[in-house]
């Protein structure tokens, strides 16, 4: 007699069902405080397990894949590559935002005199002001830190990043020494990934209660107004990664579909919280199974959370025409390679600012004339967005892994296609 199983869902599934969910308990609890409050209290609790392991991972796994190169020619020939390819598929999404707004022209369909935006953005009004004043050389300087705890403390990913580099080549330059070092590392990335698997199991009551009290602030009747404009940023990300993305996949000789198979969960989990670092844990872990060279993946993925921001850059571009369009601003072909220039600096300017893609568009916007206020309207809809183009940034940081990891020669494409096969072996 066989024993009776019980068929269980798997993590993606749960965090469906949990978005769904969350969906559900949103409209329900619309406009309840009380309500709110505990969904974002469980929400934040969610997210704050997640940051716990976030930056232990990052120093212990950079540290340990920098020694292992050894070689600070190879660091640095790593480093130009990811940023290159950063920079460059950066602005290949700036440019498809921009077409895309030329082609449909979203603004034009807006009377923006008769929206009354009740969102208040002063707050990314004095940091994009800041932020501009600080100039881009503040920026480089801050990328190194002089103090790393404060660092570690403010959770900035670049100083931090910088020091494990440097911690990395100095364990590597004092040999057999160094190893007590590797070795200490190596165990606490183990037991943060052991940490990060139990709170992954939270992920499903993290979604429901963070897409619930966004829903249940906001409205299904904020989405409303702007539909069209939703409709046509979600349609542009979705463009890039199936077109852009697969063609990058193609060149580097395998297919996204099999990454978006691996990363399934990582894009759910993604989207629904809103968050890259709530996936960033897992992203590591899977890309190194997905036969990426570790010190490859410790490197790109990290500063991919900084740089490599692709859904981003599509909004920022669809919104900067959008609400050009809104005013009646015409822009000329030169006007908008000098916005495509100035979003390029700002994007990587502001890296790492609290609510960085609306504080992008505050700092741009005033280049082609469109006053602030303009975002007031379209603030109401940004965390909507933002679930998208965090998306669209997870699956953009993974590609990045596998494309550096393949340029240096460091990428197992036999291990690649076993580990897809398990994957998919295992929904089945």
């Amino acid at each position: 007699m066989k024993k009776q199983r019980w068929y269980r869902f798997s993590l993606g599934w749960q965090i469906v069902f949990g978005l769904f969910l969350g969906i559900f308990f949103g409209v329900i609890f619309y406009q309840n405080k009380t309500a709110i409050n505990v969904m974002q209290n469980v929400g934040t609790m969610f997210i704050s397990l997640i940051q716990m392991v976030v930056l232990p991972i990052v120093v212990s796994c950079l540290t340990v894949g920098i020694a292992g190169m050894g070689d600070i020619k190879k660091v640095g020939r790593i480093g130009i590559k990811t940023l290159v390819y950063f920079e460059l598929m950066t602005t290949v999404a700036i440019i498809l935002g921009l077409f895309v707004a030329n082609i449909t022209h979203p603004g034009t369909y807006i009377n923006v005199h008769q929206m009354h935006g009740s969102t208040d953005i002063s707050q990314y009004i004095a940091t994009a002001k800041q932020s501009k004043n600080t100039g881009i050389w503040s920026m480089i300087m801050n990328l190194i830190p002089t103090n790393i705890f404060a660092s570690l403390s403010k959770g900035d990913m670049m100083p931090i990043i910088v020091f494990s580099v440097f911690f990395g080549l100095g364990t590597a330059a004092i040999g057999e020494k160094g190893q007590i070092i590797i070795n200490f590392m190596s165990a606490v990335s183990e037991v943060m990934f052991k940490i990060t698997n139990w709170v992954m199991h939270l992920a499903p009551i993290g979604v429901c209660a963070l897409i619930g009290v966004t829903l249940a602030e906001l409205g299904i009747k904020a989405l409303l107004p702007l539909g069209y404009f939703v409709f046509l940023v979600y349609l542009t990300m979705l463009i890039f990664v199936l077109v852009v993305m697969g063609i990058v996949a193609r060149l580097c000789h395998f297919k996204l579909s099999d990454l978006l198979a691996v990363i399934k969960n990582e894009i759910v989990l993604a989207f629904s919280t809103a968050s890259s670092e709530a996936v960033l844990p897992k992203m590591i872990q899977k890309m190194d199974h997905f036969g990426v060279s570790p010190s490859i993946v410790s490197f790109v993925i990290p500063t991919g959370y900084t740089f490599n921001l692709d859904g981003s850059a599509i909004y920022q571009s669809l919104a900067a025409l959008f609400l050009a369009q809104a005013y009646n601003i015409h822009l000329s072909i030169g006007q908008q390679v000098t916005l495509l220039i100035v979003l390029m600096i700002t994007s990587k300017g502001m890296a790492g600012v609290p609510g960085a893609s609306f504080v992008v568009l505050l700092a741009t916007i005033s280049t082609i004339g469109v006053p602030m206020s303009g975002l007031t309207f379209i603030a109401g809809i940004d965390r909507f967005i933002d679930m998208g183009r965090t998306a669209v940034n997870v699956v953009g940081n993974s590609l990045a892994t596998v494309v550096v990891g393949s340029s240096e020669h460091e990428f197992n494409r036999k291990q690649a296609d076993n580990y897809v096969k398990r994957v998919k072996a295992k929904k089945a």
